[in-house]
């Protein structure tokens, strides 16, 4: 290939304009991706575009996908290193092209060492202001929201980084369809009170309060990872939950013990198949918890708490919940609002929805929306 001589590098601080998405601690000299759904956004002239990016990880390896004028253009894994990916190149000099640069996977909370950062472009064009959406939107959610089984046969049982998409997963069509922005904190396997094998430490509500919480580890504390997030910097006007289903498989699984202090966690059933009613109560408290939180550190925010995806084993415990928090809260800007289940058509890789299953879901999401943000 030909180098063009015309290119010329900018750090992110020297670049003119770019709209940065998700949680991030912009004080970095490199911007760290964090989360699923993060990335980088910019409108720039010129005939070629190079990301100058830099990756690592142990086990879990990051993906990305690019978007070119609206349109899906490519989706990678990366390998670690520092180096630069071409997000275009040949194409008429003075046309405006919008360029999206975004993470796929979510922040792992197992692989202390995977990170993403993003340190400039090269270009022979110049940057232009990136416009502002309509709306702001943040989800919350396990792997449903993580975007899990969206990409990969419905007969993959693996659990891969290559199976996980914001691409393809409810959010990003939700947010597409009433033009706004979106944040995602998700992580697969975890619950509002515990994860899905009963670790109670592996719930949302604990880390929510971090800019990413979810990614520990040395590296990921000097990027900014474990700072208290700004709450006022980016205020949504609605924030999707859809969480409960790994609260509901942790009643199916056996007895979390920590093996170094031997503490035990368990949700119990009775013989006859009912929730125990201490341990429903204790996930009930949960979710009035989690209301309560994202309350406070959301003054304005429309809350709608989403389930069903993948079962509609705790509706009940859920919405009376929701009732207990609105009535002594006497907060009426929130709702409950019911998925479409997966079914043997709509279903993804790795026994998760795919994205037939994330289209219904986001049909049902932007009707139930699209009156309440335009009010």
């Amino acid at each position: 290939m030909t180098p063009n001589e015309n290119l010329k590098q900018y750090t992110l601080k020297e670049t003119a304009y770019y709209k940065i998405h998700g949680r991030t601690d912009e004080t970095q000299e490199a911007l760290p991706l964090f989360f699923n759904g993060s990335g980088i956004e910019v409108n720039v002239n010129g005939s070629e575009l190079w990301i100058d990016i830099d990756v690592d990880f142990n086990t879990h390896e990051p993906w990305i996908w690019t978007a070119l004028n609206g349109s899906f253009m490519s989706r990678q894994m990366l390998l670690p290193g520092a180096y630069s990916l071409c997000l275009f190149r040949g194409m008429s000099p003075d046309a405006v092209k919008n360029v999206k640069f975004f993470r796929e996977l979510q922040a792992m909370s197992e692989d202390d060492a995977c990170h993403l950062l993003v340190r400039g472009f090269r270009t022979d064009g110049r940057f232009l202001p990136v416009k502002d959406r309509h709306f702001k939107l943040e989800f919350i959610g396990d792997s449903i929201t993580s975007g899990e089984g969206t990409y990969g046969a419905k007969d993959d049982t693996d659990w891969l980084s290559m199976y996980m998409g914001t691409s393809r997963n409810y959010a990003r069509m939700v947010s597409d369809a009433l033009d706004a922005e979106y944040r995602l904190i998700s992580q697969g396997g975890w619950g509002v009170l515990s994860s899905w094998d009963n670790h109670p430490d592996h719930n949302l509500p604990s880390h929510y309060e971090k800019i990413c919480g979810l990614a520990a580890g040395e590296m990921n504390e000097q990027l900014g990872a474990a700072k208290p997030y700004d709450f006022q910097s980016w205020m949504p006007d609605a924030i999707i939950v859809n969480l409960g289903t790994n609260d509901a498989s942790a009643f199916e699984q056996p007895e979390w013990q920590d093996p170094v202090t031997g503490r035990t966690f368990k949700q119990h059933k009775e013989p006859d198949g009912t929730y125990r009613m201490e341990d429903i109560a204790r996930f009930k408290q949960a979710v009035i918890d989690f209301l309560s939180m994202l309350r406070r550190n959301n003054p304005t925010s429309h809350i709608v708490w989403t389930y069903g995806m993948l079962g509609y084993d705790l509706t009940f415990a859920i919405t009376d919940a929701m009732n207990a928090y609105q009535k002594a809260a006497r907060d009426y800007n929130i709702a409950f609002l019911q998925l479409p289940n997966t079914t043997e058509l709509t279903v993804g890789s790795h026994a998760h929805p795919g994205e037939k299953s994330h289209a219904r879901a986001a049909q049902v999401i932007v009707e139930y929306l699209a009156p309440i943000l335009a009010r």
